[in-house]
């Protein structure tokens, strides 16, 4: 039986149990040259070393696994100490306290836009005119006769001092409001960062898994066809 030296361990093999640098895989001939780098694609080695190679190579990749699975935890556990969630922060803020003229300007605009302030002043208006005509059928000279001017005057007075305090208040509603949206645009930013980013990870996860499956399966092709050759054989 013709016999064949290999070139890692310098022992000499059945023919038929060597195998050439340039039928091994690419992968684990790549692992066999750090080793031996003057292992080229004409050099021998036996089917024994060949699969040692191959299982060193196999597990390699499960290490790999595991360890970048490992990074991936760590990076998320990381992200979520290190950045606090923005819509809690946000929650948090406090708002400056209000001055006594803006509690005032609030409790004017919140009563002035309510049915309650519109009965009240229709009473109001219903007891000025009524109490001026009661006196003037008496034959009094009312303190405000037709066509009731002290009455114009003191509508148009409230009317003059009731609209700035009411616009004082809706512009700081607006503030209010202003910063809500740029919160809401702050958390709306963030989370489509953070889905870009991990649709990024979840992406090369898939590639280098589909990657690593690929060579698996060439291996795993390779030991079979060893099998079906050694069958063969016998």
């Amino acid at each position: 039986m013709k016999t064949g030296k290999s070139d890692i361990s310098q022992q000499e093999f059945p023919e038929n149990e060597l195998h050439k640098g340039s039928d091994v895989n690419h992968q684990v001939f790549s692992l066999i040259q750090k080793e031996f780098p003057d292992f080229k694609k004409n050099s021998l080695l036996s089917t024994d070393e060949l699969n040692q190679y191959r299982k060193k190579y196999l597990s390699q990749l499960l290490k790999i696994e595991k360890r970048e699975a490992s990074k991936l935890e760590k990076e998320v556990i990381q992200s979520i100490n290190d950045n606090e969630v923005l819509s809690h922060k946000i929650g948090k803020e406090q708002l400056p306290p209000l001055s006594y003229g803006q509690k005032i300007a609030d409790k004017v605009a919140a009563f002035g836009g309510s049915w309650g302030f519109i009965i009240c002043f229709f009473i109001f208006l219903g007891i000025w005119m009524g109490i001026n005509m009661l006196i003037l059928a008496t034959g009094t000279q009312p303190f405000d006769p037709y066509p009731f001017i002290l009455l114009n005057l003191l509508l148009s007075t409230l009317a003059s001092i009731q609209a700035p305090i009411i616009l004082m208040s809706q512009n700081r509603k607006e503030t209010r409001d202003r910063q809500r949206a740029e919160n809401d645009y702050k958390i709306n930013l963030k989370a489509e960062l953070e889905i870009r980013m991990l649709h990024e990870k979840v992406d090369h996860l898939i590639l280098h898994q589909n990657q690593r499956l690929i060579d698996i399966q060439e291996i795993q092709t390779e030991l079979l066809n060893d099998i079906l050759k050694k069958m063969e054989k016998k």
